[in-house]
């Protein structure tokens, strides 16, 4: 029997849908829904500007102790990430945790900063706290010295409009609130060894001229002589 070529026609599309061979290239199912961005936790313990006090000393070791790290749950958090930084050899560590407190043992008789990331699982979204500074309890310190400065103005690898001069502008803090001055180091070598001047106030005039980079750092005095030396802070001028 002779099949016309539209018969042919309807029988191959008959195959086809059998076959499942019909266009279904349209995906109608709807995408999964995006993870949300953690938000910031807020730091609880041990607190900004605070002597930590509570930690637990090591019985194999007298110089350190162990301190629980408490922050308030962040919302769309699976895990935190606790960032430690030891101020005086500007060494940092970091330990996660699925709660919202770790415990981590730490130099006594030694500043720290601290913060904590949350972090989401199906993003590579995070959100950080802020941070905070503190000192954990050593053996027989009475009185401790300041936390090192802080650049304020001109802000750390910043560029400045020309000018003749500076005001040059920190933060610093003790928390035996006991700051009694400052020295401040400035030049354009990269390690000032030149002295600016000394000052109660946390904030100095500098000379300046166009197109030099400028380095400076501020030794930070308490009652008791105790000192800390900030970082050294570095602005480029136009």
């Amino acid at each position: 029997m002779k099949i016309t070529s539209k018969v042919y026609s309807v029988l191959t599309l008959l195959l086809l849908m059998a076959c499942g061979g019909s266009d279904s290239s349209t995906d109608d199912t709807p995408p999964p829904p995006a993870v949300a961005a953690p938000s910031a936790a807020t730091l609880v313990f041990p607190a900004d500007n605070t002597e930590c006090n509570e930690g637990v000393i090591s019985s194999t070791d007298e110089t350190k102790s162990a301190v629980t790290f408490q922050w308030n749950a962040s919302e769309n958090t699976d895990t935190y990430e606790v960032n430690l930084r030891n101020i005086n050899t500007n060494t940092s560590t970091k330990s996660n945790s699925t709660t919202n407190d770790a415990t981590i043992t730490i130099d006594r008789g030694t500043p720290y900063e601290w913060f904590v990331v949350s972090k989401a699982n199906g993003t590579n979204e995070t959100a950080s706290s802020t941070k905070a500074k503190f000192y954990n309890q050593g053996p027989g310190i009475e009185n401790y010295a300041p936390f090192p400065a802080e650049a304020i103005n001109p802000a750390r690898g910043a560029t400045i409009a020309s000018a003749t001069s500076v005001n040059l502008q920190w933060a610093a803090s003790d928390i035996d609130d006991d700051i009694v001055g400052y020295t401040v180091f400035f030049g354009t070598d990269t390690n000032p060894t030149t002295e600016l001047g000394t000052t109660e106030e946390s904030n100095l005039d500098a000379p300046i001229t166009s197109g030099a980079i400028y380095y400076w750092s501020v030794i930070t005095t308490d009652s008791q002589n105790n000192t800390s030396t900030s970082e050294i802070f570095q602005f480029a001028v136009e």
